[in-house]
């Protein structure tokens, strides 16, 4: 993949992000997405689950429904999704109605993930056409807002027993990226998982759980399959 294109790639991932800010700045749980079509964001959207009591306020569902006001579901055939945390079940099904041209995501759900994690909406069998999905974009920072949702959510139970040589990080550098993961295409349902990421619980149910939140859990760097070109992991399939 050429530098120039894996910079836009990262350009609206960062947008994305941001949008997961917001949702973390009004205790939602923090995944945001943005909808791209031309090199333009036309749809954005973030988790509102927890402020409307309403399980399918998705993050991508809200960016689906701000472009379905102006546009028509045909418009999609076209359009790019950028979100933090891989799409669930639900939202994996929706997307491939819709024909959505391909998907990025920064870590895997691996619980409820519907694009690799747990199943493959995207390349199943059905009568729409597959989507690719992409994985690993700032997936680091992805897992990080999540955790810091839930440490926050979980401020008053009581502390843990110390684990010798362990600690959780909440903070890392803003925008870093591992050049050494880069862009991994998502073919299969993800089994493996990598310490340091996110377990446990629906990352974006409305009444999301603390326990495990912090564990061993779904990660791009599970998905082994590819071969590197400057600097990145491309996948061959």
């Amino acid at each position: 993949m050429e530098a120039e294109e894996m910079q836009k790639h990262l350009a609206f991932m960062r947008q994305a992000l941001e949008m997961a800010e917001k949702a973390l700045a009004i205790d939602e749980v923090p995944v945001g997405c943005v909808f791209v079509k031309d090199g333009q964001v036309i749809g954005r959207g973030m988790n509102d689950t927890n402020r409307s009591l309403c399980g399918t306020r998705h993050a991508e569902f809200l960016g689906i429904q701000e472009i379905l006001k102006t546009n028509t579901e045909d418009v999609f055939r076209e359009v790019d999704l950028y979100v933090t945390v891989e799409p669930c079940i639900m939202c994996a099904s929706a997307l491939r109605q819709l024909r959505i041209r391909s998907v990025y995501f920064g870590c895997l759900n691996d619980r409820f993930g519907g694009c690799g994690g747990v199943l493959t909406l995207h390349s199943d069998k059905a009568p729409e056409p597959a989507y690719p999905v992409y994985g690993g974009l700032y997936r680091e920072q992805a897992i990080m807002l999540l955790r810091r949702f839930y440490i926050q959510e979980n401020e008053r139970a009581p502390v843990p027993t110390a684990k010798k040589n362990r600690e959780l990080k909440t903070e890392i550098v803003p925008w870093s990226v591992d050049d050494k993961l880069g862009i991994i295409p998502i073919t299969t349902p993800q089994t493996e998982s990598v310490n340091g990421s996110v377990s446990g619980t629906d990352t974006e149910a409305p009444s999301a759980t603390t326990n495990g939140a912090t564990t061993n859990g779904g990660s791009a760097n599970g998905i082994t399959n590819g071969a590197k070109s400057n600097g990145l992991t491309i996948g061959t399939a």
